[in-house]
């Protein structure tokens, strides 16, 4: 069940450098995982995820990522309540049977009520 897992938000920034100066720097949070467009950080046991945006947060954008050790029996106990997760074929994503392979972590994504969308990883 989910509610066994970490809960993780994800930020959004316009500007990834100033975001890891914040985090990092000022708030001395350690750097979990680091690329261009997103950089991971550890806090209490938890994680953070800030990721570049070029127009802000937006309603489509993911809110919570859930940490699992097996992700597709996490999508196959919520298929079993009525969850399907999202399927995407562009040039940025594209998913099998619901999952994404993101290099250093799969990723599966569902809207939730009020247009939040979560993504269990």
């Amino acid at each position: 069940m989910l509610s066994d897992h970490p809960l993780g938000p994800v930020l959004l920034t316009t500007d990834l450098a100033a975001s890891r100066a914040f985090y990092a720097g000022t708030l001395g949070l350690e750097i979990l995982e680091e690329s261009e467009s997103a950089i991971a950080y550890a806090s209490g046991g938890t994680r953070l995820t800030v990721t570049t945006s070029t127009v802000g947060s937006k309603d489509e954008q993911t809110k919570a990522a859930w940490r699992v050790e097996d992700l597709r029996a996490e999508l196959a106990e919520l298929a079993a309540r009525g969850v399907i997760p999202e399927d995407y074929d562009t040039d940025e994503l594209r998913t099998e049977n619901g999952i994404a392979d993101r290099g250093s972590v799969w990723a599966a994504w569902r809207w939730w009520p009020e247009s939040e969308r979560a993504a269990p990883r």
